[in-house]
């Protein structure tokens, strides 16, 4: 399989460490939406990421379909997701509040670093940002009152998620969402941070390798 994407996106990142966390093999190729596009494009008309090209050649795009394609790889030997249908509402809570507080940052991202300043929205942005901070503030509250796993063997979807946004949030947006006022969230994501599988994908322009 081929992972394509840059690390950078929470999207692509999520779908690279729980690749690895199902052990499931893949090249990754660090190609850009923007710099890359032609390229890009060669690979997805739609010039998606993350985008993953099965073995057989299937393009498929959207980490949630890309994730739901790989734990059926993965299964029944591992997955990442609560076998016990009773724990996965909140498993899936998790995970949409994570992929929310993802999407906001990075149309504040766009709004603000790709957009000229003088044709940027005001109200638009202050809409986001009002989202973004709802969804981490409800993130902080669930995850202290439900602990989530973060070990290597027991860490899930909902952790994983959850982790990856807060990272790539305080890294794009600095000091918009005060560590300070969601110790939970800063604590989980710093332990996740140092798992083999989040150093081998790290937030950025790295492309990731696998060992072996």
């Amino acid at each position: 399989m081929r992972l394509i994407g840059m690390l950078d996106s929470p999207f692509v990142r999520r779908v690279a460490i729980s690749l690895q966390l199902l052990d499931l093999r893949f090249e990754h190729e660090s190609l850009s939406v923007f710099r890359t596009y032609e390229q890009f494009r060669e690979i997805n008309p739609l010039v998606k990421a993350p985008t993953l090209v099965c073995d057989d050649g299937t393009v498929l795009m959207d980490s949630s379909l890309i994730l739901e394609y790989a734990e059926a790889l993965a299964a029944p030997r591992k997955s990442l997701m609560p076998k016990d249908i009773a724990q996965r509402p909140q498993a899936l809570r998790f995970i949409g509040l994570a992929m929310t507080a993802c999407e906001k940052s990075v149309q504040r991202y766009y709004e603000q670093g790709l957009r000229p300043e003088e044709k940027q929205h005001a109200p638009w942005l202050d809409r986001v940002t009002e989202q973004l901070l709802t969804a981490f503030g409800v993130l902080e509250s669930e995850l202290q009152r439900h602990p989530l796993a973060v070990s290597r063997e027991a860490i899930d979807q909902a952790g994983i998620t959850t982790a990856v946004a807060w990272h790539f949030t305080q890294a794009m947006h600095p000091g918009l969402v005060s560590a300070a006022d969601h110790p939970a969230l800063q604590a989980f994501s710093g332990q996740a941070e140092a798992l083999p599988e989040f150093k081998a994908a790290p937030h950025g322009d790295s492309t990731y390798r696998q060992d072996g």
